[in-house]
């Protein structure tokens, strides 16, 4: 069986080493799932999550050159990005946030010099 970058495959976890795990995709053809792509969240130990012989599906996410394939276990349920917005939207959101950031500076700054009723005068 062939397989594609960005495919999703089924596959029997074959060992686990300290960074990573190996997966059997099939009959002679296996991957690695590196520590880094295990789960979300920190991985110390990849046995906290995984176990040898388990079922797993994973999304092939690289083939080098020499046919090594890299999976990854952390894009399986990886929603597609949206389509981007178009360039006036972006720059309107962008000038709306400025502007917002820029009002909470002044009021800041305002609540530190005071209401500004008091005012220093020039001795001549």
């Amino acid at each position: 069986m062939p397989v594609e970058v960005g495919q999703i495959v089924e596959g029997k976890i074959t060992g686990i080493t300290r960074f990573g795990a190996f997966m059997e995709i099939s009959q002679g053809v296996t991957g690695l799932i590196h520590i880094s792509e295990v789960a979300d969240s920190f991985v110390k130990d990849v046995n906290d999550f995984l176990k040898e012989n388990e079922i797993v599906k994973a999304k092939v996410i690289s083939i080098s050159d020499d046919g090594k394939i890299s999976l990854s276990l952390r894009k399986v349920n990886e929603t597609p990005k949206q389509v981007d917005s178009s360039f006036e939207d972006k720059l309107a959101k962008f000038l709306k946030d400025s502007e917002e950031r820029l009002l909470d500076i002044k009021r800041h700054h305002e609540s530190k010099r005071g209401s500004g009723a008091y005012r220093r005068r020039k001795i001549l």
